[in-house]
């Protein structure tokens, strides 16, 4: 257990380890491709008493199902193309970006896309491979999903599946059929329902942002250019919604287009979230001259400004050079603390997410003062809740 217990680092010396780390595993995993793609080759599996390398790598290599998955398609690509074991090992190219790579590489491409593909992430990749490798918009569909009684009460969601497939029954744990030559799943997931109530499936082609592709319910895929497919579990009040909003506007759009109901819909969440957020408005009106009472108060054009010069993202800049690139959880933060005769004026204010923000605030005032302090605004919303309840 002492070979885990790093406390006794500097964080000099825990920053080298952790990357030497890293390097570390990167050869290591394509050195395990490399075994894979020979023992694959060899079908030695079969003699172990396995019928496919997914199930071998699943039971007697203890590998998760989306690992073996990713694994056993990087190393047949491997095969093909060897020099994708140098990029693995390197870091050029991690697993999920072999195995979306891996249908579209050809001896003639294979240089040019993996280096335009290399040092991206998932999402990165598919915007690539939706530019030089464009699909059909998917149909639109809305269908009810069947409830579950042992989940009432769960938040429903649908997880996993491809644009425009649909999964009409809970698929189980394991994969129905071995990992075989053919068309991938979504980056080697597993497709799994977890649906868990009343709601319905919605599935469509719409003109849409990439988004942050975080852990969540819904699935945004590249298509083509400027084209993207939505996946999503809705419940029953937003089906009602969809609906009542389509008949809304069917004489200005006779065709019930739901992806430019949501457009429309977004543009006007949009535009009050902006207004809520930094005070957005086509027709500021002039700054007031007084100071506000509260030396906390950030003015609107100065959130408007400090908005627009930092461009939505958080600022901070590491030892490293690297900013930030955080445009979630974002907070307008004094540069100069207003303890220590910070002003909220547009140089005298920063955008900094939340991690960044408290990061800052224990470097000025210390780590214990900030723990003392979240202690205390934990005990303010607990008592308040418990008022609320009571009442």
């Amino acid at each position: 257990m002492r070979a885990y217990e790093l406390q006794h680092l500097s964080n000099m010396d825990l920053r080298r380890a952790l990357n030497e780390c890293s390097s570390g595993e990167r050869e290591s995993t394509a050195m395990l491709v490399a075994h894979i793609a020979e023992f694959d080759r060899r079908r030695l599996y079969v003699p172990e008493g396995y019928s496919s390398m997914f199930e071998y790598c699943r039971r007697a290599l203890h590998q998760s199902e989306g690992g073996a998955f990713r694994r056993i398609r990087a190393a047949r690509a491997a095969r093909k193309f060897p020099a994708l074991f140098e990029a693995i090992a390197d870091g050029r190219l991690h697993l999920t970006a072999v195995v979306l790579l891996a249908p579209h590489l050809t001896p003639e491409n294979f240089d040019e896309l993996t280096s335009a593909a290399a040092l991206k992430g998932k999402a990165e990749i598919e915007q690539l491979l939706a530019e030089r490798f464009p699909r059909p918009d998917v149909p639109f569909r809305m269908r009810a999903l069947p409830a579950r009684p042992a989940d009432v009460g769960l938040p429903p969601a649908t997880v996993g599946l491809g644009p425009g497939e649909v999964a009409s029954a809970p698929i189980p744990a394991g994969p129905p059929s071995p990992i075989a030559p053919g068309p991938a799943t979504d980056a080697g997931a597993v497709a799994q329902e977890v649906d868990a109530g009343p709601g319905c499936e919605l599935t469509l082609a719409s003109v849409s942002p990439v988004v942050p592709n975080n852990v969540r319910s819904d699935r945004i895929v590249p298509l083509a250019p400027r084209r993207f497919a939505l996946h999503v579990t809705i419940d029953q009040e937003t089906q009602e919604m969809i609906r009542y909003a389509q008949s809304l506007m069917s004489h200005g759009m006779p065709s019930n287009d739901v992806a430019e109901v949501l457009k429309r819909g977004l543009q006007t969440l949009i535009a009050a979230l902006e207004k809520r957020k930094f005070a957005a408005t086509e027709q500021p009106r002039p700054s007031q001259s007084r100071p506000d009472a509260n030396p906390r108060a950030i003015p609107a054009h100065v959130k408007r400004a400090v908005w627009r010069r930092d461009q939505g993202r958080c600022t901070f800049v590491g030892e490293n050079g690297h900013r930030c690139d955080a445009r979630e959880m974002l907070e307008f933060d004094h540069v100069m603390p207003v303890a220590r005769g910070g002003e909220a004026t547009v140089e005298g204010i920063r955008l900094r997410c939340r991690a960044h923000n408290y990061y800052e605030a224990e470097r000025v005032f210390g780590a214990e003062f900030m723990g003392k302090r979240a202690k205390r605004e934990a005990f303010a919303e607990s008592e308040a809740r418990e008022i609320l309840g009571a009442t």
